[in-house]
């Protein structure tokens, strides 16, 4: 099953998560099929903090993709934001 979830990147105390497309048996922080944007908890001032590919979100819900629970509350405020 493929799922849409984040991947932890960046350095100790500084988390960068990539929301990426991947297959529920692959770990966290392994292969993924496609990069749908980025999340960065830290920002700070003018630093954009959520970025997502909507077309690319659609497309992989459409295929059957599961969001986690945390990609989900991402997007509904990334939405909110963007109206």
């Amino acid at each position: 099953m493929v799922v849409i979830r984040l991947a932890r990147s960046g350095s100790k105390k500084r988390p960068f998560y990539n929301i990426v497309a991947a297959d529920s048996r692959n770990r966290r922080d392994g292969r993924f099929i496609e990069r749908i944007g980025y999340y960065n908890p830290v920002a700070s001032g003018s630093a954009v903090g959520l970025v997502v590919n909507a077309e690319r979100l659609a497309h992989w819900q459409g295929n059957g993709a599961q969001l986690s629970e945390t990609v989900s509350r991402l997007v509904k405020q990334a939405s909110k934001v963007a109206a």
